[in-house]
C-alpha cells in the first residue's frame, strides 16, 4: 500500500501531527547536539528557527560540524549526537553502524509512534535505507531530496551565473565554448575594475572548505560543462554507464582545471580562493567583486539584491553554446545525505517527532523559507509568499524579523543544512504545486525591473530553468545505487591520493605559466600514481558497473 502511494505521489495526511508533538515537548528546556556533516555553522542556532524550535518544542539546537576531527572524537567517544546528518552513506557511515552509534527507527515502534507522517509518507526511502544502504539490513533514517515521482526533474542547480549588466556593456559575444568565458570575463573586469567595497573584481572567486576526493569547484564544473556526475576520483557519464578518471588525459576535470589556470594568468581567480572560507567567498558576490557562478544560488542568491537589481545590475544564467549542464532526476529513494538519530541519546522520541516535522509539508516549508504567516502562506490551494518574505529573501542579511522573532532573516537561516523532501517535488497541502517558491504561480509575473525584463528577451525564457531547459541539459536519472564501502586495505592510499589532487589541483589553478601549469600537473599524476591511484581506481570502476546497472533499472532499461 505504501509503496503504491509514493509511486502514485499521492500524500497521506499526518495523524495527529500536533496532539504528538505537544505529547513530546519537555518541561524544561532541552540542549540537543546536532551533528552535522554538511553544516557550515558551529554553535546554537539562532534567529527565527532557533525561536520556532523553543516555541514548539522546546529545545535549543547546538550545530556541530564536521571539522577539525569532530568525526574521529565522537566516534571514540562512543556518542555522535541527539540527530546525525551525514554527508554521505558510505565509510564513515557504515562505521556508526558498525559501532552501535545510530538508533534503530524500528525498535520499540519509535518511528510508527513518533514520526507518523515520515512512516506514512517515505515508505521508498525508508526502504531504501534498510535494505539497499544498511550493511546491518536495520532501519537507521532516510536519504536527503525524497520525492513523491520518479518521473520528474529536480530544479536544474548549475545555471551558469553571469553579470548580465556587463554582458550587455560589452556587446553580449557569443559565447560557445568554455574557454570563449575567459575573454568575456576579462572584458568584463576592465570596464568594472572594482566592487562596491572598492575591492579588485576578479571573473570567480572559490573557496575550499567543500573540497572532496578532488577540488569542488573544478569538478563540479565539469558536472555543469559535460553532465557527468561526479564520481570516485573522476566521473561517472550516466548515458554510456562509463566512469572516467579525473587525471586522464584529456578527462573533463583536467580541461576544467586548465580553464580555472587560464583564468588566473588573466589575473580573473580571486588570489584569496586558496584560504577563504565559503563566508568570504559569498561576501565576494554580495559585493559584486566576482562576475560568474555555475551554481544557481551560491552567487545570484547573495548578489541580486533589491538594491542591485534597481541599479540595473544583476546575475542571470548565460550558459556556453556547448555546455550540457546537468540536471538531477528526482528520487523516491532519497539521495545519500541521511538522516539519523543518536543511538545514545537521551532523547529518541524527541529527535523523532523533530525529524517527522521537517518532513511535514508545513515544517519543511518553515525550513526552507521561514515563519508561516510572516514568510510564506497557503491560500485556496495556492503558495504565496508574503510581502515581507518577498523582501526577507530579496535581502537577507539586513531584514530585521518581526516580533516575536529576533534578529535579521539570514539570522535565522535553518543551519543543519540538509532537506527532507526534494524542493520540487509536490506539497500536498496546494493544488498540485511544488515546494519551490520559484514554480508557484503567485511567483510567475512579470519582471519587476528593466534587468531582468533585458535577460528575459535574450533567453527568451521567464525564469532560470525555463532557460536552462532550452539547452542541451542532461539528466542524471536518480536510483538506489549506494557505493560499497572502501577495501580497508586501500583507505589509507585513498586518502594519500585525495591529499595529492586538491594540493595539485590548487597548485595548477595558481601556476602563472602554461609551463608551469604541465610541471605541476604532471606531478600531481605521477605522485597520485605512486600512492597507489591505478589500484584503487580498479574498486571505482567496479562501482561504475554497479551504478550503470542501477541506473538502468530505475529508468526501466534491460
Amino acid at each position: 500500500m505504501g509503496m503504491a502511494v509514493m509511486a502514485s505521489g499521492v500524500l497521506t495526511a499526518a495523524p495527529k501531527e500536533e496532539g504528538n508533538i505537544k505529547k513530546i515537548r519537555p518541561k524544561q528546556t532541552v540542549t540537543l547536539d546536532v551533528f552535522s556533516q554538511l553544516a557550515n555553522y558551529s554553535g546554537i542556532q539562532t534567529g527565527w528557527f532557533a525561536d520556532i524550535m523553543l516555541e514548539k518544542f522546546n529545545v535549543k539546537l547546538n550545530i556541530i560540524p564536521d571539522v577539525g576531527g569532530a568525526y574521529q572524537t565522537r566516534m571514540e567517544a562512543g556518542n555522535l549526537g541527539d540527530i546525525v546528518v551525514w554527508g554521505d552513506n558510505t565509510q564513515k557511515y557504515q562505521d556508526a553502524i558498525k559501532k552501535g552509534l545510530l538508533a534503530d527507527w524500528e525498535e520499540d515502534k519509535l518511528l510508527q509512534t513518533w514520526g507518523p507522517y515520515i512512516n506514512a509518507n517515505m515508505k521508498m526511502a525508508l526502504q531504501n535505507n534498510k535494505f539497499m544502504v544498511n550493511k546491518d539490513k536495520k532501519l537507521h533514517g532516510f536519504g536527503f531530496g525524497v520525492s513523491t515521482s520518479a518521473k520528474d526533474i529536480q530544479q536544474f542547480m548549475y545555471t551558469w551565473d553571469l553579470r548580465f549588466d556587463l554582458y550587455e556593456q560589452i556587446g553580449k559575444p557569443r559565447i560557445d565554448d568554455l574557454y570563449d568565458m575567459v575573454d568575456v570575463l576579462a572584458k568584463m573586469k576592465e570596464i568594472c575594475p572594482k566592487g562596491d567595497n572598492g575591492k579588485t573584481t576578479y571573473g570567480v572567486s572559490l573557496f575550499n572548505d567543500w573540497d572532496g576526493n578532488m577540488v569542488m569547484y573544478v569538478k563540479a564544473l565539469a558536472t555543469a560543462y559535460f553532465g557527468y556526475d561526479e564520481f570516485g576520483f573522476g566521473h561517472f557519464d550516466s548515458e554510456t554507464g562509463k566512469y572516467i578518471e579525473c587525471l586522464k588525459e584529456g578527462s573533463p576535470y583536467l580541461y576544467c582545471l586548465k580553464f580555472l589556470n587560464k583564468l588566473n594568468q588573466k589575473g580573473l581567480v580571486d588570489p584569496d580562493s586558496l584560504t577563504q572560507k565559503y563566508n568570504g567567498m559569498s561576501e565576494d558576490y554580495q559585493n559584486g567583486t566576482a562576475f560568474w557562478n555555475i551554481f544557481n544560488w551560491m552567487a545570484s542568491g547573495t548578489y541580486n539584491s533589491e538594491s542591485h537589481l534597481n541599479a540595473g545590475k544583476g546575475m542571470f544564467p548565460v550558459a556556453p553554446a556547448k555546455a550540457r549542464a546537468a540536471v538531477y532526476g528526482q528520487s523516491v529513494y532519497g539521495g545519500n545525505r541521511v538522516w539519523t538519530i543518536g543511538s545514545k541519546t537521551a532523547y529518541p522520541e524527541l529527535c523523532m517527532a523533530i525529524l517527522n516535522w521537517f518532513c511535514t509539508p508545513k515544517g519543511f516549508l518553515t525550513c526552507q523559507y521561514g515563519p508561516e504567516g510572516v514568510i510564506w502562506e497557503i491560500k485556496k490551494g495556492k503558495s504565496y509568499l508574503t510581502e515581507f518574505g518577498k523582501k526577507a529573501l530579496a535581502d537577507q542579511n539586513n531584514t530585521e524579523m518581526p516580533a516575536p522573532y529576533k534578529g535579521t532573516y539570514h539570522d535565522g537561516s535553518f543551519q543543519i543544512n540538509n532537506t527532507t523532501w526534494t524542493l520540487d517535488c509536490k506539497n500536498p497541502l496546494t493544488d498540485g504545486e511544488v515546494y519551490n517558491r520559484y514554480f508557484w504561480e503567485s511567483e510567475q509575473v512579470p519582471a519587476k525591473t528593466e534587468i531582468e525584463k533585458s535577460w528575459r528577451e535574450w533567453a527568451n525564457a521567464s525564469t532560470p530553468d525555463k532557460y536552462m531547459q532550452s539547452t542541451n541539459y542532461y539528466v542524471i536519472p536518480g536510483s538506489l545505487y549506494a557505493s560499497n564501502s572502501m577495501p580497508k586495505d586501500l583507505e589509507l592510499q585513498n586518502k594519500q591520493i585525495m591529499e595529492c589532487i586538491k594540493n595539485g589541483s590548487w597548485n595548477a589553478i595558481y601556476a602563472k605559466t602554461d609551463a608551469e601549469y604541465d610541471s605541476v600537473v604532471s606531478k600531481m599524476i605521477s605522485d597520485a600514481k605512486s600512492y597507489g591511484y591505478d589500484e584503487v581506481n580498479k574498486f571505482y570502476y567496479k562501482e561504475a558497473e554497479r551504478r550503470a546497472a542501477a541506473e538502468k533499472a530505475a529508468m526501466g532499461k534491460k
